[in-house]
């Protein structure tokens, strides 16, 4: 079953699929390790591991080598977080054929004008381009992919850049007619009241996707309850890691030597494990075993 039917399977089987941010693909598989339906490769998260600003900097070019290699190290989906889908419709066009070529199972693109800044960034830009604009790039990525059951996630920042409720509704429903399958509703608001209000009012039938960033304290059977399908970790493996390599080089910087270390890291056979690097060497003793017996090793 390749990832593209798996999402779509989760999507049927599952009250709430959980998705996993991820920066590469260690934290991708990390994600697949602790049971996460599926990973996000988001491209806050990726912008600064490459120490750049979440600001339509990096090409697209330069996400999908990262997104690739989440796909090549993991089992479970990898949704794409493509920003504003690179450029128009041509481009988005462009883009659905390279991230579906490439294995990933669904592309999340944003209504917000290029370039675009992240959503949270305190007095940030945030302007949206025309819903007319849009929904053009969301028929060009309809009609970009091979595969019906590849997914295209419409993410409407109306709520983030302060249009109101009427006008979010109003997109998600342009953008559900247009062809999306699933509409991602964002939000700054520091609880989940108006993503809830707008989950309940919007009477569309597509699964409807959140990031809770910026409203911490939601539960999943919340989500059950106002028919939200899809919740995205998105962010905290990169602050994680960020937080703890801070204190571990922090640390290091002020002892002797490493055994001063108060910080909990990772042993080498963490990593080995990871790595399979024992599966590694039963591959190896198995090609000498053949080897072997073909009479090439006496």
């Amino acid at each position: 079953m390749s990832s593209i039917e798996i999402l779509r399977q989760k999507l049927e089987s599952k009250s709430v699929v959980r998705v996993g941010g991820a920066f590469d693909a260690m934290s991708a598989k990390l994600v697949e390790m602790h049971g996460f339906d599926a990973v996000w490769a988001g491209s806050f998260a990726i912008s600064a591991t490459h120490a750049l600003p979440d600001a339509s900097i990096m090409t697209m070019t330069e996400f999908l080598h990262v997104t690739t290699s989440m796909v090549d190290a993991c089992n479970i989906p990898v949704i794409a977080d493509c920003d504003t889908g690179f450029g128009g419709p041509t481009n988005v066009s462009h883009m659905v054929k390279k991230y579906e070529n490439a294995g990933v199972a669904a592309i999340s693109i944003e209504d917000k004008i290029f370039p675009k800044q992240n959503s949270l960034l305190e007095d940030g830009k945030q302007e949206l381009l025309s819903e007319k604009e849009f929904v053009a790039k969301i028929i060009a990525a309809k009609d970009a992919r091979r595969n019906s059951d590849f997914m295209i996630i419409a993410r409407t920042e109306a709520l983030i850049a302060g249009f109101g409720m009427n006008e979010a509704i109003q997109r998600a429903r342009a953008y559900e007619k247009a062809g999306a399958d699933a509409i991602l509703i964002h939000s700054k608001k520091n609880n989940p009241d108006e993503v809830f209000e707008f989950a309940d009012t919007w009477g569309g039938k597509l699964p409807l996707v959140i990031v809770p960033t910026s409203y911490p304290t939601i539960k999943l059977n919340e989500l059950k309850s106002h028919k939200i399908k899809i919740i995205i970790y998105a962010n905290q493996t990169l602050r994680a890691a960020h937080a703890a390599m801070n204190r571990v080089l922090e640390q290091i910087s002020n002892s002797e030597s490493l055994s001063e270390i108060k910080e909990e890291i990772s042993s080498m056979e963490d990593i080995f494990h990871l790595q399979k690097m024992y599966e590694l060497k039963k591959q190896e003793e198995m090609i000498e075993h053949n080897l072997k017996k073909m009479g090439y090793i006496n």
